[in-house]
């Protein structure tokens, strides 16, 4: 029976406000693509970061699938190229030297809007309802941790800020322990931590079962929309690589699950947790530890995703790109 039809209740459709925080990855593409295809989202701007690539490519490539989504209207703010306190470390081994697997990159007609994608979080945040603004954070959480370092007030006017990123029982894609997006700048990650930000963390125990099979690419390939085109042509790039460097056949697509997560809640099933950040260790850089027991953590703030509707999480992305 499908995951979806014992665990996993539908969502009324609701209209959201929200930033993406990104850096574009082809599974950054992929969450991009369902965003700017949705008709219930407000998208406020994207902030890109340095993070799998250079921050000058995170921020070009989020203009190129903003060009060919159409969506010229959403302004793209370039952010912090490095981590707070970390050498940069990219991943184009498994995204590419440009970031967006085999697309051949292009100079985009609109550039990015002006300003650091730090203060732009904090202007857009700041002028409006409190609460009513949410965020999905789908590369390393420097952009933020700078907004809350210069405006501390955020983290009580911030809605929900959505993460992709962390492990647990699945362990690390980084390191044995460490997934990349928390290893890249753990400092970071643990300052939005204890800022006391509404914070949900989709970590690769819920990532990992959401994963690009062939006929799931081959649906998307089959909608035959330029969105659609460049969606299952990120996938497709990603299995190959998968294959060659993992072994696996279908790989995971990580950073949909957030966007997936804020548009179809009942997509995935959360525990209330305490997660920390491992800052000081290099054996253990970046290990997310997440705990579920109140008896040992005190108050449980951060909310973990452990299970997803992985055929509900591809409706959508096919739903938004058609």
């Amino acid at each position: 029976m499908p995951i979806g039809a014992t665990r996993f209740k539908p969502d009324p459709v609701k209209t959201l406000s929200l930033i993406i925080d990104c850096d574009p990855g082809v599974d950054d593409a992929v969450a991009l693509m369902l965003a700017f295809g949705s008709g219930e989202l407000e998208l406020l701007a994207v902030t890109a970061v340095g993070g799998n690539v250079p921050v000058e490519k995170t921020a070009r490539n989020a203009r190129i699938l903003r060009q060919i989504a159409r969506r010229e209207d959403v302004p793209v703010f370039m952010g912090a190229e490095r981590p707070l306190r970390r050498e940069p470390a990219g991943a184009g081994e498994f995204h590419g030297a440009e970031g967006l697997g085999d697309l051949t990159p292009f100079e985009p007609d609109a550039p990015c809007a002006d300003g650091h994608a730090a203060d732009a979080i904090i202007d857009l945040v700041m002028g409006r309802p409190e609460k009513s603004v949410a965020m999905a954070v789908l590369g390393p959480m420097t952009n933020l941790a700078l907004a809350l370092r210069k405006a501390p007030g955020l983290a009580d006017r911030l809605g929900t800020v959505a993460v992709m990123g962390g492990a647990r029982s699945e362990g690390g894609n980084i390191t044995a322990s460490a997934e990349f997006n928390i290893w890249a700048d753990p400092e970071a990650a643990a300052e939005v931590l204890a800022t006391g930000c509404d914070l949900v963390m989709f970590g690769l125990d819920a990532t990992h079962q959401v994963r690009a099979t062939d006929a799931r690419i081959a649906a998307l390939e089959a909608v035959g929309t330029p969105m659609a085109d460049a969606a299952a042509a990120m996938m497709r790039f990603s299995q190959r690589v998968e294959r060659r460097i993992v072994g696996w056949d279908a790989p995971p697509v990580h950073d949909p699950c957030p966007v997936a997560w804020l548009l179809r809640p009942g997509l995935f099933e959360l525990k209330a947790c305490r997660i920390a950040v491992e800052t000081h260790s290099d054996l253990t850089r970046g290990h997310t530890a997440v705990e579920f027991r109140e008896a040992v953590a005190g108050p449980l703030p951060h909310r973990w995703a452990a299970a997803a509707d992985a055929d509900g999480v591809f409706d959508l992305i096919a739903e938004a790109v058609r």
